[in-house]
């Protein structure tokens, strides 16, 4: 990584894009510090601190600690996630964007246009029922209908202003820029994780315990980490061979390739919904102040993932069941939605391919859906097992839920993968470019 960032530096067209992305990322972390006109900026860190539950634990990591301190970036990238995931819903069940999909570039051109219109609608959305949810609990200084105008209006052009950074920084920048744009917000947060592993784990030890759990700790996150890379990079690799044939008085044809599959298919989505879904019941719930003493009460602290793992109240854990339940659903939905074996399948046919032993057609469809369904599987083990360490540690050990670990460690590792590879494409097309030339 850091070879081919020094590399990349040395090349003035590729130095002026990485020092656009950072200047970028300083306006980013300039704009997260700027508060909402009108709106007490310490209400939702004072609100979910006396609170229970973390559900909006992930969600604030995603803007960067922006939601708690209620900056104008309050709402992060969240309504352009989300809005990305429903246009993808969409084009699958939707036969129009699914053929303006097939179209080329206009035809993604088209879906990205509908897509920052959906983004800006849901950031409405979401900003409204903010300001007019929380404005007279406290959330507004003043609550009348200029104050929530105000709170509206900031919170959309910031979520807006975030689009529009992201895709400055994938046109001007190295690429990838929302998601760069998601990993800045979460490295952010690193220096108060920091310090709340010290402050649990290593202060008021001596100094041969402190080195011990310290060596401890880098090499659990270390582990994590080369585990999420494998489970990224990882890939199930099927043969496909083409048959020659006859074009003019030449014969082509011939050459072997391969379909990779890769084993995390569904990437970080299927925990994102698992958790959206387990989380919902219980952010609703706490508007109307429930009572954990009763069944009702229970069973939204058995949804909590802050009650897994105590060892104190064991049966709450049962909650961690149903989420590990929904994480392997998810997974299978999301790809079978995005990867259709009897398409590829069809495909193959169409243009002579077939992989070795198996016929064209329906039997090259129901064996890539079976190998399929075993990587599925394995991915979704995987994404359990990176979820669950960050859970169990806070259960365990009593520690507010870090935000470099379980699924934002899949974002950062990921995201970081993709910037390198596509930092290396650049020197690489420079370098072919520049062979032609001279």
């Amino acid at each position: 990584m850091l070879k081919t960032l020094r590399n990349a530096w040395k090349v003035k067209e590729i130095r002026v894009k990485l020092i656009f992305t950072f200047l970028m990322l300083v306006v980013i972390r300039f704009g997260s510090e700027l508060p909402i006109p009108g709106v007490n900026t310490s209400y939702f860190a004072d609100f979910f601190a006396s609170q229970s539950n973390d559900a909006f634990g992930f969600f604030n990591t995603m803007t960067g600690g922006s939601f708690t301190s209620m900056s104008i970036f309050a709402l992060s990238i969240t309504p352009y996630i989300t809005s990305s995931i429903i246009m993808q819903l969409l084009t699958i069940a939707i036969p129009k964007l699914e053929e303006m999909q097939r179209d080329g570039e206009d035809g993604r051109k088209k879906i990205a246009e509908y897509t920052r219109y959906l983004t800006v609608g849901l950031a409405l959305i979401e900003s409204i029922a903010m300001a007019v949810g929380f404005g007279g609990q406290g959330l507004l200084k003043v609550y009348n209908v200029w104050s929530i105008l105000i709170a509206v209006v900031t919170m959309t052009a910031g979520s807006a202003f975030l689009m529009w950074i992201g895709e400055r920084i994938t046109e001007r920048g190295v690429g990838n820029g929302i998601s760069i744009v998601l990993l800045f917000n979460i490295v952010s947060s690193l220096p108060e994780d920091i310090n709340t592993m010290y402050t649990r784990f290593l202060r008021g030890k001596n100094i041969g315990a402190a080195v011990t759990i310290a060596i401890i700790m880098l090499a659990v996150v270390f582990a994590m980490v080369i585990f999420v890379i494998i489970l990224q990079d990882g890939e199930r690799r099927i043969p496909v061979q083409y048959s020659k044939k006859m074009v003019g008085r030449k014969m082509v044809g011939g050459q072997a390739s391969h379909i990779p599959l890769k084993i995390n298919t569904a990437g970080v989505i299927p925990v994102i919904f698992a958790s959206s879904i387990m989380s919902f019941p219980v952010v609703i719930a706490q508007f109307f102040h429930p009572d954990y003493t009763t069944i009702g009460g229970k069973i939204l602290m058995m949804l909590n993932s802050s009650s897994w793992f105590k060892p104190e109240t064991p049966i709450y854990s049962i909650g961690l069941v149903i989420y590990l339940v929904l994480i392997i659903l998810f997974a299978y939905f999301y790809t079978s939605i995005t990867f259709n074996p009897l398409e590829v399948a069809n495909n193959m046919k169409k243009s002579g391919g077939f992989i070795p032993g198996i016929r064209p057609g329906k039997p090259t469809s129901d064996y890539l859906d079976k190998i399929l369904n075993y990587i599925v599987f394995i991915g979704a083990i995987g994404l359990i097992i990176i979820s669950i360490i960050p859970i169990m540690i806070s259960g365990l050990f009593t520690v507010s839920r870090l935000s470099f670990m379980g699924t934002s460690l899949i974002i950062i590792v990921s995201v970081i993968l993709e910037t390198i590879k596509a930092v290396e494409s650049q020197m690489i097309v420079r370098n072919y470019k520049g062979f032609l030339n001279d």
